[in-house]
């Protein structure tokens, strides 16, 4: 039996096995430094280049770094060594999905919890470009906190995988879960056959079986090619409508994720989640209980309360490492290993900033209410930035996290969720990029100041200097 190194480069110790495939094995790992729990994918290198998947790791390493979404499992780092390659990803105690579902039919708000992040995590991949092509319960894991984690990218395609007539061609995925078109081998959307691997996905969750089923494999694919599956009864009307629209074997007709959202089973959801926030919001309210002023305190020391707040970040900052720092510098060019780097997106912006997060937070309130921006708390660092008025696409909604580099280096992302781009990219250079001023360091696009800024942030990470990464 090969041995795991029990100690991975003074950084993780490295702990039972938690799967393996045919080039790779997966092992439980701690990080030494911050007692974090992770994953760590040991891939073979000399497998890999034996049988010519060099480029599929890179484009598994260039997906992840890419899909930066709260429903995706993140990819903390990369090292190699002179035979392996490791993949430091995010650790998913909860297990696959299939686990679940293997046991039988999902009560229908739990089902819908699932399809909403797993439809979340599929929108935001689409918008990058990234096309899953193996979406199944096995590639759905489940965090501490029972959040779905979409993983394994290794089948994953990139916009520029498409061929001269705008298609992929690469006949992937797994047969129960694979749309129709990608059986016919005449070139597919990989929005639209990611869109279907979802609705089967759906059927599952609700059903607790699949939709298309035969011992003979050819007799499966005509199922799936014809549509032939049943819905039982115990689907709701609005949910067998979305799954049939879903698991239409016609391409050029079936339902969009945009539509999918707009259907009556996935807003049921949002109006009953929505009602039980509330509800959660009403009895906090009722059992809150005042905290006793000090003595010497008064009421009216709400300057002295924010003075103390701009000192003190929030607990638990996304932490960026140099693996993160370096995806988001075209200047540091490390293609021998993941390949090229995406372009800019329009969708999202980023500054950094020498500010403490406290005074960033602050800002960032202070600027939102001058734009007539509803915030919201999400998670530390992460907050919800909602327009007050309809936009072309709706009214804009946008993401804006800060991250963490060093103590006094912090690096903040704002990306648009929901609305149009354009305005997006007017609200951003005309409103909150003067507005922010006294926080921003540099903005992006800034280019000599910004390669000034990131080389500063992996100077101040000493542990980056030692992780001496290889090209494949």
């Amino acid at each position: 039996m090969e041995n795991k190194p029990s100690v991975l480069t003074d950084r993780y110790e490295v702990g039972r096995l938690l799967g393996q495939g045919t080039f790779a094995k997966v092992y439980y790992a701690r990080s030494v430094h911050t007692n974090e729990s992770v994953a760590i994918k040991m891939i073979d290198k000399d497998k890999v280049l034996r049988v010519g998947l060099s480029d599929q790791i890179k484009r598994e390493i260039s997906v992840m770094r890419i899909a930066k979404h709260p429903n995706v499992v993140s990819l903390r780092e990369v090292m190699a060594t002179k035979s392996r390659i490791y993949f430091v990803i995010e650790y998913c105690k909860g297990g696959e999905l299939f686990n679940r579902v293997s046991k039988g039919k999902l009560r229908e708000d739990v089902a819908w919890k699932y399809f909403h992040q797993l439809i979340d995590a599929v929108d935001f991949c689409h918008s990058r470009g990234v096309y899953h092509r193996d979406i199944k319960p096995e590639n759905l894991l489940l965090d501490d906190n029972e959040n779905l984690k979409v993983s394994d990218f290794g089948l994953s395609a990139l916009a520029d995988c498409k061929r001269g007539d705008g298609l992929l061609h690469t006949t992937c995925g797994t047969p129960a879960y694979v749309a129709p078109e990608v059986i016919s081998r005449k070139g597919y959307d990989g929005c639209k056959a990611d869109v279907w691997s979802c609705g089967v996905v759906l059927f599952v969750l609700l059903a607790g079986y699949l939709p298309f089923h035969d011992s003979n494999l050819m007799e499966m694919y005509r199922k799936i090619g014809r549509g032939d599956f049943k819905c039982p009864g115990w689907f709701a009307p609005e949910a067998k409508r979305l799954v049939c629209k879903m698991l239409d074997p016609n391409h050029e007709t079936r339902i969009t994720v945009s539509r999918i959202r707009e259907s009556s089973w996935f807003r049921k959801g949002l109006h009953l989640k929505q009602r039980k926030m509330e509800k959660q919001q009403l009895r906090e309210a009722a059992v809150h209980v005042p905290i006793p002023m000090e003595v010497g305190e008064s009421s009216g020391s709400s300057e002295n309360g924010e003075s103390r707040r701009r000192e003190e970040p929030p607990a638990q900052l996304a932490y960026l490492n140099a693996f993160d720092i370096i995806s988001l510098s075209a200047g540091f060019d490390l293609g021998g290993l993941f390949g090229d780097a995406a372009g800019n997106d329009k969708r999202e912006s980023r500054f950094a900033s020498r500010k403490p997060a406290g005074e960033i937070i602050c800002k960032l309130e202070e600027v939102a209410r001058g734009l007539n921006l509803k915030i919201r708390k999400q998670d530390a660092g992460l907050f919800k930035l909602e327009g007050s008025k309809e936009g072309r696409k709706g009214a804009l909604s946008m993401d804006a996290e800060i991250f963490q580099v060093t103590q006094t280096f912090h690096l903040v992302e704002v990306k648009k969720c929901d609305g149009d781009t354009v305005e997006y990219q007017r609200l951003v250079e005309e409103d909150l990029r003067p507005a922010l001023g006294d926080v921003v360091w540099v903005w992006q696009g800034d280019k000599e100041k910004e390669e000034q800024q990131l080389k500063r942030g992996l100077q101040d990470q000493q542990e980056v200097e030692q992780q001496n990464l290889e090209p494949l």
